[in-house]
């Protein structure tokens, strides 16, 4: 809103009252749009009980979606599309989930993460704690069970801006 064409006083007065309220409008909306970590928390639960069948008291933040929530390579494509769906966000191909790890062997050698591959890991899925494989097994059989309901959320977080 700007005040290019002279107008008479109270028009002008009109014009002005006009343009504060359409901003303030507009940064509400912004920060309607950015949710907290407990509200993209319940939304998760939903996707999760929707794509897995589990019961929501299962799906806590600390909860594993392979090894706790018995999630499949199959059940992560139907997260990414829900999640892309519920948060109206889109996600590239491994972004959320590894993908093709294996295929090279500077990050994976005889089915363990190499240094290389687990500082690819870190850099490229910032939502997901690797500390257990800092210093243990680095078997990527492992890796799954790294993927929490708290990463997702986290993931969410930061893809929408927080």
């Amino acid at each position: 809103c700007s005040a290019t064409n002279p107008r008479k006083q109270g028009q002008q007065s009109q014009d002005a009252l006009r343009c504060g309220l359409l901003e303030l409008s507009d940064t509400y909306n912004r920060q309607e749009t950015v949710m907290n970590r407990e509200g993209i928390f319940e939304k998760i639960q939903e996707i999760l009980d929707d794509a897995l069948g589990v019961d929501e008291d299962e799906i806590t933040p600390n909860a594993s979606l392979t090894a706790d929530l018995g999630a499949e390579s199959i059940d992560f494509l139907d997260i990414v599309f829900r999640i892309e769906k519920t948060f109206d966000i889109k996600i590239s191909q491994g972004e959320l989930f590894p993908e093709n790890l294996t295929d090279n062997p500077e990050w994976v050698a005889d089915g363990n993460l190499t240094d290389a591959g687990l500082a690819m890991l870190k850099e490229r899925m910032t939502h997901v704690d690797f500390a257990p494989f800092e210093g243990g097994n680095r078997s990527i059989t492992k890796l799954g069970d790294s993927i929490t309901v708290d990463s997702l959320v986290t993931f969410v977080k930061l893809k929408l801006g927080g």
